[in-house]
């Protein structure tokens, strides 16, 4: 049996009035405009036998969108891809180097609509220790480990506010030792947990 178990039956598929839909979820008035782009990120769970950890990236400091963040693998969709799993897999080979056949995809979660117009769909998947990564330096900085349990304990849920065009924006942020987790993959995050957590 796997050390992780994901919920079953339609609430597992974002059916759950706590879940967050997106960045404005916190921010009434500011959900963008449709069409949204798609994307999709993959939340890969390594199945350590100390304990499940969730690989993260953070992404290259030259980048011009949201440099030096904290984020899953994942992406924008290409005409190409059949699907948005597709999607997901390939931009996390692409990233970090893990193959599609690694992953046992075990659920995803509902849309994540961010400010800047991405629908992003979430996958959470499973994968086997040992792991070789591979990152791609033009856009990711360095890979890296977080325990499950810390992720989903809703006690390490911040909601923290930033001004924005003179205005209070609020999210969510996970702080890890020197880690700020922080915006989409916080508030993803927090949905996970709570599906997790009802």
């Amino acid at each position: 049996m796997s050390a992780f178990q994901a919920p079953q039956g339609e609430t597992a598929l974002g059916h759950w009035p706590d879940l967050m839909t997106g960045d404005h979820h916190m921010n009434p008035g500011t959900m963008p405009a449709p069409p949204h782009r798609d994307a999709a990120v993959l939340i890969p769970i390594i199945e350590h036998a100390a304990g499940p950890q969730v690989l993260l990236t953070q992404r290259a400091t030259h980048l011009t969108k949201h440099a030096g963040q904290i984020s899953f693998p994942g992406g924008r969709s290409e005409p190409f891809d059949p699907d948005l799993a597709h999607t997901a897999l390939r931009e996390t080979q692409e990233e970090v180097g893990l193959p599609p056949e690694a992953f046992e995809l075990v659920g995803e979660l509902p849309l994540y609509i961010t400010r800047t117009g991405f629908a992003i769909r979430p996958f959470v998947a499973l994968i086997k220790p040992p792991i070789q990564v591979s990152p791609d330096p033009s856009e990711v900085a360095e890979v890296f480990e977080v325990p499950l349990n810390f992720l989903m304990d809703p006690g390490n849920h911040q909601r923290q506010t930033r001004n924005w065009q003179d205005k209070p924006r609020y999210f969510w942020a996970i702080p890890y030792h020197n880690r700020y987790i922080w915006g989409a993959t916080a508030g993803i995050l927090v949905n996970l947990s709570r599906l997790l957590n009802p």
